[in-house]
């Protein structure tokens, strides 16, 4: 049986909208830990657009906003050092950003139901774990696309903006694909060695680095980025469902994080208890203006095991999470269920 996933370092443009987001997001935690955000960003060439409804007690100005963008970026990688490598032509830099806002306040008519003690949206949410402690309980492909594309970014083999696909053959590497952009200087070698790493040493597998032949133009220059569209990396690759919208542009309240989180966790609790099972997958549905969910776990051919209504207090779950506190951005970073 094959399996195949993907992963995007923080220097894609997607994920870097994602980030730009929690960044902003974690400096209205830190003034006010009860607000209400759901942003979206676009950014391409040196053009960033933020699109949202936020209801917080800090109030920043349109200059301040700019201001946590160009750091966010700056923080990726993209700073004026790293263009100047590669050319103003295939790459952007923090301090040439221009930011557009347009941001309104959260909906009365979704605030009357979040303050009732209810969940800020309607919503399906899915979690899954695998048995293998090796691989954090995550699907062996989508672990091992994360890890290496995660030590090419750390590392800084070559450019920011990187893209790794790893397919599995009766749970082996069968094919590894690299994008990752490259000057004369860098070497393919090292892309090599650095997958082997991450292979435990193993080389018995094809891999495929820039499939066009060149990679140079890259980040919002090469493509546009735009919040929610890697929901696939994020969670669990092509290995579960995917329900809700981003977990990276909304506070704990909209419970696109914060239920996820708790799919994820159930998913978990039931798999420790039943170690003969191999792999098992939760759905939680919540409806706005409720605390009330429906939680449904299965096995890997999502075969019912158990399903049942819970109760739950929002702001609980909220907290359990830390979901209060600026801690997006490092969410974002690190992988949501790294």
């Amino acid at each position: 049986m094959r399996k195949t996933s993907e992963w995007v370092s923080l220097g894609h443009p997607d994920k870097m909208a994602d980030y730009i987001s929690c960044f902003i997001l974690d400096r209205y935690l830190e003034h006010d830990p009860l607000t209400r955000y759901a942003l979206e960003v676009q950014i391409k060439d040196n053009f960033v657009t933020l699109g949202g409804e936020i209801t917080s007690q800090a109030n920043f100005t349109d200059d301040e906003l700019a201001l946590f963008v160009k750091i966010a970026v700056a923080q990726i990688g993209y700073t004026k050092c790293y263009q100047n490598i590669w050319g103003a032509e295939n790459t952007i830099c923090d301090q040439d950003l221009v930011v557009s806002s347009h941001i309104g306040q959260q909906s009365p008519d979704i605030a009357q139901g979040v303050d009732a003690s209810g969940w800020g949206d309607q919503g399906i949410f899915w979690g899954m774990a695998v048995n293998d402690p090796a691989t954090n309980f995550m699907p062996k492909d989508h672990y091992l696309a994360r890890k290496i594309g995660q030590q090419l970014y750390d590392i800084k083999y070559a450019g920011l903006d990187i893209k790794t696909q790893v397919t599995l053959f009766d749970n082996e590497p069968e094919e590894i694909v690299v994008a990752i952009p490259m000057l004369p200087k860098h070497s393919e070698q090292d892309v090599a060695n650095a997958v082997k790493f991450c292979c435990d040493g193993k080389t018995n597998y094809k891999l495929a680095v820039n499939g066009t032949g060149k990679f140079v133009k890259h980040g919002p220059i090469g493509d546009c980025g735009t919040t929610g569209r890697k929901l696939a990396v994020d969670f669990y690759g092509g290995n579960c469902r995917i329900g809700g919208g981003s977990p990276w542009t909304k506070d704990g309240s909209k419970a696109d994080l914060t239920l996820n989180l708790l799919a994820r966790e159930k998913a978990l609790e039931f798999l420790k208890k039943h170690p003969d099972i191999q792999e098992v997958h939760c759905s939680i549905a919540c409806r706005i203006g409720s605390p009330e969910i429906i939680v449904s776990l299965y096995d890997g051919h999502l075969n019912e095991l158990t399903s049942y209504r819970e109760t739950v207090d929002p702001a609980a779950i909220i907290d359990r999470f830390f979901l209060r506190k600026p801690r997006f951005a490092q969410l974002c970073r690190n992988g949501l269920l790294s």
